[in-house]
């Protein structure tokens, strides 16, 4: 198996905002797997909360040595070899891993969502995410989501209820929240909360510090609407963390090391009474199109990478009245791969 990669600066529409930082692109790594005739493409998107950067993904990658691994189809093996490399690193780690699962769906002739069991009539619709800005551009962004059914905003700054009200003078899809940690007090935290929940939100992302554990679980025991864990769940051992805390969690591939923890992370939830939220970072559709083959399994999805993007290499996936379109094609089902000199 031959392992190659080249960095890519996936640049963004609007500067995107949240509580705490801003940027307006994000740093990739994008993968090529060749095996025998066959090509797997993954991707690692190294926003700035996860600590990884192109430095420390070719640093990672400089490590990897799969000869010792004699197929592609060793995914538990690979997964672990990966882990023993570094303890962390989970970006370029999800790289590897999609890189895998859609060099095995070619040579096995099928979908990746096949591989999981994903049925696409069960796919839920996608959010299309709002980052801070003044109300009118939020107002300008809601507009530009008119083909998606939710919209998601990005809270946690002193005018919350103003962004939130400059949205519905446009739409009255229903919202998501993200507050990315960025409440500190839990009774106007919850004030808060009942107020959205008055406004149409649906759901509400990591409302204050992930290690603020009473915090959190308060907001869940008396919230009217879910709270979803999201930079409080990384990878599989923090599913069982989340049980009484949240209502559910955020799943994104970037964070669990890729599909094959991501759907262990899914059915550990299910088997813990939590709701499952699928989201992606500013990702091309290679990576997008990896979370999508597992959202059907899911009970909400925010995969809206592609869309958010002015330079995907790659054509946008199919998407039809707020959802993705699961095909016939074999793995990933990426599509023209432009200028890529890998």
């Amino acid at each position: 198996m031959k392992l190659t990669y080249q960095p890519y600066e996936l640049e963004l529409k609007h500067p995107f905002t949240i509580s705490k930082f801003s940027r307006t692109s994000t740093p990739l790594m994008l993968l090529k797997l060749d095996y025998e005739g066959f090509t797997g493409y993954g991707e690692a998107s190294m926003v700035p909360y996860m600590g990884e950067n192109l430095e420390t993904a070719a640093a990672f990658l400089q490590k990897v040595d799969l000869s010792s691994f004699y197929h592609p189809f060793l995914m538990e093996e690979i997964m672990a070899y990966l882990d023993s490399l570094a303890p962390g690193n989970p970006n370029i780690k999800a790289a590897i891993d999609i890189a895998f699962h859609d060099l095995i769906g070619k040579i096995e002739q099928k979908p990746c969502y096949q591989m999981f069991g994903s049925d696409p009539q069960k796919m839920p619709v996608t959010s299309y995410t709002l980052g801070l800005d003044t109300p009118e551009m939020m107002i300008k962004k809601a507009q530009e989501a008119a083909s998606f059914k939710v919209i998601k905003i990005k809270l946690g700054r002193d005018n919350d209820e103003e962004i939130i009200r400059a949205i519905r003078s446009v739409t009255q899809v229903p919202l998501y929240v993200d507050a990315n940690q960025g409440w500190t007090d839990r009774q106007k935290s919850l004030d808060k909360i009942f107020w959205l929940h008055e406004q149409g939100v649906e759901l509400i992302e990591q409302p204050m510090d992930k290690n603020d554990l009473d915090g959190n679980a308060w907001l869940t025991e008396n919230s009217p609407v879910a709270i979803i864990g999201d930079e409080a769940v990384q990878r599989f051992a923090d599913v069982e963390k989340a049980k009484g805390v949240y209502h559910g969690i955020n799943m994104k591939l970037m964070k669990s090391a890729g599909m094959y923890e991501g759907y262990r992370m899914i059915l550990k939830a299910k088997e813990s009474g939590l709701k499952v939220l699928i989201g992606c970072m500013s990702e091309t559709s290679c990576a997008t199109l990896a979370a999508a083959a597992l959202a059907p399994l899911c009970d909400w999805a925010d995969l809206d990478g592609p869309f958010l993007t002015k330079n995907n290499p790659y054509q946008n996936p199919d998407f039809a009245d707020g959802k993705y379109v699961l095909k016939e094609a074999f793995g990933l089902g990426l599509r023209s791969v432009e200028g890529l000199e890998l």
